[in-house]
């Protein structure tokens, strides 16, 4: 059996009864946390709350060669750690379908996502969300500063189609991408499209989410990419128009300038 379990948003205890009740039945125990992670707790203060040793996976564990460690889960139980919800990434997925074409029956336990957290933390309603994206780090080819276009082109089409967006950003060994940082990326982004729908449009920015000391923070994109968040992860949304209720939330919850107001709808 190989059990996927949800950790949730940010430390130890944000796990659900049932994912605990099957780490702690589970023989073996893998975690990976590239695709995301929970910044209250380390991998040795995890061991510690499930009084279980705990196999940090690699990319390429997950991604190329994952068979070496799954096809442990047709004898044993196994249970498979990831931050957020286990099925939010499309990787999980990828490892659940090899899993049941070597044979391996799976579960999922799901738990806290930020997909989710975001609605509840700056008052935006959840249907109104479009297609998500990822902001990546620029990087230099042929001596030359490459900046990704495809987060851009998702959020114009979105607004096109009065959606609201979200947008993950990128997570390496070293760094985790700012609200901030991600606001000045669409920014630069816009400029090198030509476009003109950013730089009047509203950003919200989200810093630890699930945590007692989370920071959301709703402005305009120019002046959000020069608001400090502090510490990680992050995440950032681009609204369209705002229902009047999402409206008064962002105002409420995130302080969102009270021009929004007059032009939410009814």
């Amino acid at each position: 059996m190989l059990s996927f379990v949800g950790l949730g948003l940010y430390d130890e205890k944000d796990v659900s009864v049932r994912g605990l009740e099957t780490i702690k039945d589970a023989d073996l125990i893998f975690a990976e946390f590239y695709t995301s992670m929970l910044m209250g707790a380390s991998p040795e203060r995890l061991e510690e709350f499930y009084g279980k040793k705990v196999r940090l996976l690699s990319r390429e564990d997950v991604e190329v060669s994952p068979e070496v460690w799954m096809s442990q889960a047709r004898e044993k139980k196994v249970a498979f750690l990831v931050g957020g919800d286990p099925m939010i990434s499309t990787t999980h997925l990828d490892l659940r379908l090899r899993a049941l074409k070597m044979g391996i029956e799976t579960r999922v336990v799901h738990s806290s996502s930020i997909v989710t957290a975001v609605s509840g933390l700056t008052g935006l309603q959840n249907y109104r969300f479009g297609r998500s994206t990822s902001i990546p780090y620029p990087y230099v080819a042929g001596g030359k500063r490459i900046v990704a276009q495809s987060p851009y082109d998702v959020v114009v089409e979105n607004l096109g189609r009065d959606l609201h967006t979200l947008l993950f950003l990128d997570i390496q060994t070293d760094r985790y991408m700012t609200a901030s940082e991600g606001a000045a990326l669409l920014l630069e982004m816009e400029t090198i499209s030509g476009g003109d729908r950013l730089s009047s449009a509203l950003g919200v920015g989200v810093a630890r989410a699930g945590s007692d000391d989370a920071n959301v923070l709703a402005d305009w994109l120019p002046r959000l990419a020069e608001h400090e968040f502090g510490g990680p992860l992050h995440i950032l949304v681009v609204p369209a128009r705002l229902h009047f209720m999402e409206a008064e939330g962002l105002v409420a919850l995130a302080g969102a300038p009270q021009e929004i107001l007059e032009a939410a709808e009814p």
